[in-house]
């Protein structure tokens, strides 16, 4: 999928906040491109896996970890991106601010990695 088809049906979706309970209503595309991208992540952790119990060279190993990461980098800025334009957007028009001071503690926490 194209990033900017990625976007369009980014901005199909909606959040939003009911009572306690917190969702993500993502559309099936969507849940469908993550879940096929943590399958992979899935399947590259167990290559990994698989290289060390084959006592493959360290710096072999370092770069499949690096690529797992990078995968997991993608999959938190599409739900960064659908969090951002929706939920947070809805709650800020609800006269929810305090949901800016979460998001920023989101980014904060993601940075780090």
């Amino acid at each position: 999928m194209e990033h900017n088809e990625h976007v369009d049906k980014l901005q199909e979706e909606e959040c939003c906040t009911s009572s306690n309970e917190r969702k993500s209503h993502h559309s099936e595309q969507t849940k469908k491109n993550l879940i096929t991208r943590l399958n992979r992540i899935e399947g590259q952790i167990r290559g990994v896996k698989g290289l060390i119990e084959r006592d493959t060279y360290c710096d072999d190993v370092i770069t499949q970890i690096s690529a797992i990461q990078s995968a997991l980098n993608g999959v938190s800025k599409i739900l960064l991106e659908g969090h951002l334009k929706h939920c947070v957007v809805e709650r800020i028009q609800e006269g929810d601010t305090e949901v800016l001071d979460e998001f920023l503690t989101t980014i904060q926490r993601v940075m780090k990695k």
